[in-house]
């Protein structure tokens, strides 16, 4: 969404709207909000990079991390750090599903992933 790339806004925007309907069912990792800054600061600036953050917050909760999180992620199956950190959150969460672009690096993940357009149908029919 911060990027605007049409061919995933659609997908996107209805993800946020369902989060946006159950506000207190939506989490996001706390590196991924520095995540989303960075790239906003990149692409459109200080001023929209903090409103998108803010944005964020307003719909998602952050999910509750600590070193013990820290520590699952180190031994997660998933040979990306930074994805076995979105795992470790969304298990301190006990979140159902993480919705990414990029299911297939969350296949030997303990919580399942669905992408944007999966996302309607794995809520509705969970």
């Amino acid at each position: 969404m911060l990027l605007k790339r049409a061919e995933h806004v659609d997908e996107s925007q209805a993800v946020l709207d369902w989060c946006e309907r159950h506000l207190g069912r939506a989490w996001i990792a706390w590196h991924t909000l520095a995540n989303l800054h960075c790239i906003g600061l990149k692409t459109a600036g200080k001023e929209e990079a903090e409103l998108f953050v803010d944005e964020i917050l307003e719909v998602f909760e952050v999910c509750p991390v600590d070193s013990s999180a820290a520590r699952t992620a180190r031994v997660l199956p998933l040979s990306d750090f930074e994805d076995a950190l979105q795992v470790a959150a969304a298990l301190k969460a006990r979140v159902r599903y993480i919705v990414t672009r990029s299911k297939r690096d969350f296949r030997l993940s303990p919580v399942p992933a669905v992408t944007p357009a999966e996302f309607p149908a794995a809520v509705t029919n969970p």
